[in-house]
């Protein structure tokens, strides 16, 4: 099983100076603008994706 992805950015600041935070299982702090967040995976939506198209191209 492979890693799970860290975040790119803050979501509050947008820096990229990021650590994990000693909290918990995806909590991460950022020492530019001095917050800490936590990511959580919620699961997929029931819908699903769907299009609006009835299919192929019209012309």
């Amino acid at each position: 099983m492979s890693e799970r992805a860290a975040p790119f950015y803050c979501p509050y600041c947008g820096d990229e100076d990021l650590f994990p935070n000693e909290t918990g299982h995806g909590a991460w702090e950022c020492r530019a603008c001095n917050r800490a967040f936590q990511l959580k995976y919620l699961g997929l939506l029931a819908q699903g994706v769907q299009s609006n198209t009835a299919g192929g191209d019209e012309i």
